[in-house]
């Protein structure tokens, strides 16, 4: 593929310690670039608390190279948490897809291309609100096909511990199902 032609998305996902936002950067990186054939950094930024401090994960997914490590203008916020939400609102592009988990991101104007998800109800619901991460992951996933469900899956498979793999492949499920539902609507 030429490089003019190359497909590139930059995702950003925003939170704070705890809820996975790392992990939902690596896990997205690894299903681009080792299970989907393309090209993909991740870089993190997270505070000195293990829990608690702002945390932000970037992926730069393209069909060709990538030029750039880092997310300049997000095509894709993912918010977990309000002040995330605040912090990194700006660096969505005009027209770019937002996330947000409806229970923990409250004050979001009324935008076309904004989708409130009760993650962590839907994480709850699995067995687990830790979960809600890969909730998240999935609608973002079905929502922009930036990589396969496949790729995303093997991921999963490939980084998460074996005792809640079932649940972190539910949880990609449901938010991945959801996301679908929503499309066809």
């Amino acid at each position: 593929m030429s490089k003019a032609a190359a497909r590139t998305i930059q995702v950003r996902f925003g939170g704070v310690g705890g809820q996975g936002i790392v992990l939902c950067g690596r896990l997205l990186g690894k299903a681009a670039a080792l299970f989907d054939g393309k090209d993909a950094v991740c870089t993190q930024s997270y505070g000195p608390e293990a829990r608690g401090g702002a945390s932000r994960s970037d992926v730069v997914v393209s069909e060709g190279r990538v030029d750039y490590p880092f997310v300049t203008e997000a095509d894709v916020l993912v918010a977990f948490f309000q002040e995330a939400y605040v912090k990194f609102r700006s660096a969505l592009r005009p027209g770019g897809l937002l996330i947000y988990d409806t229970a923990l991101v409250h004050s979001v104007p009324d935008e076309a291309n904004a989708f409130g998800l009760p993650a962590t109800a839907i994480a709850e619901e699995l067995g687990n609100r830790l979960a809600a991460n890969i909730v998240m992951l999935g609608f973002l996933v079905g929502k922009t096909g930036v990589i396969s469900r496949e790729a995303a899956e093997e991921a999963i498979r490939a980084t998460v511990k074996p005792r809640i793999l079932d649940l972190n492949l539910r949880a990609f499920d449901a938010g991945y199902s959801r996301a679908q539902a929503e499309a066809a609507a």
